[in-house]
């Protein structure tokens, strides 16, 4: 199948050649479906926190953390494109009439333009110009602020990531998705010595802009808040991609005979996150941010998480070190299981009790000793993204699972009927233990489910091809994570998808 110019080409890019065959083998297979067995609900795989708890929790956080290495890891390769999507249709079919038929229409940007945070630059990009804003929205000629808001001649926001727009307004000016994210750190983020680590992924033709903005925004705050900022970044490293392939499964090819490959999706950033050095990481999207008047919730909530976190991972270090003994006392083991199953929702073969005491001290250790992910979710209310589900694997194991709609055999009655019975959903906040009790880096690969990749359909000089994802990060990248669901308020869910998302209240000054 593969020629010596191809055999150097992946060589080149770092990727092992069995991989590629296997991803050929998951083209011409298909990954299987997750098989659902119920939604997570409340006090069925999902915690509920009321006050009391949660001021535990957080208390419990503010005094466990104080001598940990706590990281914030952002996932920030996202394009803005696909924020812009109705605004470069509109200005591609060459519409004039943009009406307001509803909160997302075009026409209610238009109506709304100077609500923007970065409504001012552009009516000082245009005038350079020498263009009346308002003159112009008078009139409308609406494909001349197009012009200007989404390609180079003006802010050129079309092909910027989303970290580097102006999302808010705020009384010292406007923010970017990047600066609060730093100015949220400081809320919850504080590791020993009054440091803030923050690890950004970026897309490589970004890497120097932000690491510009990055710049002037450590030294801003530093001297406002006497915090050293660590802030780091990483890129999606070229041998997490993935083949392309024809519609036969054949290797795609470009019009010189080399091999096309594609990024691997964000599951590859699975390889990023596992080169970190940190006791306590938390995951959040680049765009779930919100204004300074927003942020309480926001910082209550992940340190409920943090606490959580900490106090299970603090008494299943303590049950590993018993169980390095020999022997351990019947007592002890049967201690041991009840924890872990209430606690860290490990269900047992149904053979367990007949296993030696050194069988169940093996089979403990085993599932004891791996990454922890306690991951928020919120009450679901028409927004799309994955849930929680419990979701029985290959091997018949039953576990908490993160599952995208698409991983969902629609066509299943059966799977429809639980897909549609979900009561929450996936807003990605997670907060991650990815030492073992040692204190040791988990090899954070030997943890990923490679049955739960995805398939679609691309385009490449006009003909169709196969793109495959890795398994997703929150997905099946941490499939065989200890994983524990709590809910969370919505509040702390305020995703920018569309641009005008940000008109929304929680975005606004």
């Amino acid at each position: 199948m593969f020629t010596d110019k191809d055999f150097a080409q992946i060589k080149s890019k770092g990727i092992d050649i069995k991989n590629v065959e296997l991803q050929i083998e998951n083209f011409k297979n298909g990954f299987p479906y997750a098989n659902l067995v119920k939604p997570a609900t409340i006090g069925d795989g999902l915690i509920p926190i009321d006050e009391a708890k949660a001021n535990n929790l957080i208390n419990y956080y503010e005094e466990a953390s104080k001598n940990k290495m706590i990281l914030k890891f952002v996932p920030a390769s996202g394009a803005a494109s696909r924020m812009f999507k109705n605004l470069f249709g509109f200005l591609e079919e060459g519409e004039s009439d943009a009406k307001n038929d509803g909160f997302q229409s075009v026409g209610n940007f238009f109506e709304s333009i100077n609500s923007f945070a970065f409504f001012e630059d552009l009516k000082v990009i245009m005038e350079k110009d020498g263009i009346n804003i308002e003159e112009i929205l008078k009139n409308m000629e609406y494909a001349v602020i197009l012009e200007y808001l989404l390609n180079e001649k003006g802010l050129g926001y079309g092909k910027l990531p989303k970290g580097l727009l102006k999302f808010h307004k705020n009384a010292g000016g406007h923010r970017m998705p990047v600066e609060e994210h730093i100015v949220e750190s400081i809320e919850y983020g504080i590791s020993k010595k009054k440091n803030a680590f923050i690890h950004f992924t970026v897309s490589p033709e970004h890497l120097d802009n932000f690491r510009k903005e990055v710049e002037t925004l450590k030294k801003k705050y530093e001297n406002a808040t006497g915090v050293s900022f660590d802030i780091s970044f990483s890129i999606q490293k070229p041998s997490t991609d993935t083949i392309a392939v024809d519609m036969n499964n054949n290797p795609f090819r470009d019009s010189n005979g080399n091999l096309i490959f594609r990024p691997g999706g964000h599951g590859a950033l699975i390889e990023n996150l596992s080169e970190l050095d940190a006791d306590l990481v938390f995951i959040k999207n680049i765009d779930n941010v919100v204004p300074d008047r927003m942020k309480g919730d926001t910082a209550r909530y992940k340190k409920v998480l943090g606490g959580l976190l900490l106090s299970v991972q603090q008494k299943s270090f303590e049950y590993l070190k018993e169980l390095e003994k020999n022997p351990v006392e019947d007592s002890i083991i049967e201690e041991i299981k009840a924890f872990a199953q209430k606690e860290l929702n490990i269900s047992y073969p149904e053979v367990f009790d007949s296993f030696s005491n050194t069988e169940k001290q093996n089979f403990l250790i085993t599932q004891l000793n791996r990454p922890v992910r306690v991951c928020g979710m919120v009450k679901n209310e028409g927004e799309p993204g994955g849930g929680p589900f419990w979701v029985r694997n290959s091997k018949s194991q039953v576990s908490l699972q993160i599952v995208e709609s698409s991983q969902i055999d629609q066509s299943n009655p059966e799977q429809k009927e639980i897909s549609q019975s979900a009561t929450h959903f996936n807003p990605v906040d997670l907060v991650c233990g990815i030492k073992n009790y040692k204190g040791e880096r988990l090899n954070l690969k030997q943890f990923i489910d490679t049955e739960t990749g995805f398939i679609s359909i691309k385009s490449k000089d006009g003909r169709d091809i196969k793109a495959q994802e890795l398994p997703g990060l929150w997905n099946g990248a941490m499939a065989n994570w200890i994983t524990i669901f709590v809910e969370v308020p919505v509040s702390t869910f305020n995703p920018v998808k569309t641009i005008n998302d940000l008109l929304r209240e929680q975005h606004q000054a």
